[in-house]
């Protein structure tokens, strides 16, 4: 280790042109091509597209998309960076089907 050098958690330097999706603080999401990091997690992501969030349920993403080219995420808004390249999305294996949902709700009421 060499002193005076600060080093982030995450080695973001395999990343560099490369699609990364990065969650943001208050739900949001976006998917760009990483260009340039700090060490304060500052990003700089190009051809970035927006996931918008649901109306009904903020907490849940769209279908629509904004389409924004190159933006900066700030750092302290950044909670996650993933790779776009060899991931995909599965379904919620903890939630459960609304039959039983309404099942547990009757039982409740007894």
């Amino acid at each position: 280790l060499q002193s005076g050098r600060k080093e982030t958690v995450l080695d973001l330097a395999k990343f560099v042109d490369k699609g990364v999706q990065v969650k943001l603080t208050g739900g949001g999401q976006v998917t760009g091509t990483l260009k340039v990091y700090d060490q304060l997690l500052n990003l700089v992501l190009d051809g970035a597209v927006e996931s918008v969030r649901d109306h009904d349920d903020p907490l849940k993403t769209s279908d629509q998309t904004r389409v924004h080219g190159l933006i900066v995420c700030r750092g302290t808004a950044v909670m996650l960076v993933s790779p776009t390249d060899g991931t995909e999305e599965i379904a919620n294996p903890f939630v459960q089907p609304e039959a039983v949902k309404e099942q547990h709700y009757c039982l409740d009421k007894f």
